[in-house]
C-alpha cells in the first residue's frame, strides 16, 4: 500500500509540474504597426530625397507630408515595384528598392495608413 501510495504521488506531481513549464504558456504580444512617423520618414527621407522633397530642390511630386504621401501611396507603390526597364519606374535612375523596404510600404498600407 505505501509503494501505490508513493507511486501515485509521485506520477502527480509529474503530471502537475508538466503543465507548469514556461514553454507551454501563450505568450501574447501586440503586433507592431508601421506608421508614417516612426516608419515612413526614414525610408522617404533615405529613398525619395531630393526629387520628391521641394526644399531639398526636388520638381516632382512632394512626398515630404503625411497628406501628400497618403494622396499617392497607390501609385508609388504600383511604381517602386516596377522593373527598373519599366516606364515610370521608381526610384527613377537608381536600383530598385530592395524587397524588405517595399515591404514596409505594403505593411504601412495594410496596417491604415497610420500617422503615429
Amino acid at each position: 500500500m505505501k509503494k501505490t501510495v508513493v507511486l501515485s504521488s509521485v506520477i502527480i506531481t509529474v503530471i502537475a509540474f508538466s503543465y507548469c513549464s514556461p514553454a507551454k504558456k501563450a505568450v501574447a504580444s501586440k503586433p507592431v504597426l508601421v506608421t508614417y512617423e516612426a516608419n515612413m520618414v526614414p525610408l522617404l527621407a533615405t529613398n525619395c530625397t531630393p526629387c520628391h522633397f521641394p526644399d531639398k530642390g526636388g520638381r516632382k511630386k512632394p512626398l515630404d507630408t503625411y497628406n501628400a504621401v497618403i494622396a499617392q501611396v497607390d501609385d508609388a507603390l504600383r511604381r517602386i515595384q516596377l522593373n527598373p526597364t519599366g516606364r515610370g519606374f521608381m526610384p527613377d535612375r537608381h536600383p530598385k528598392l530592395s524587397d524588405s523596404t517595399i515591404s514596409v510600404f505594403k505593411k504601412w498600407k495594410a496596417d491604415g495608413l497610420l500617422a503615429k
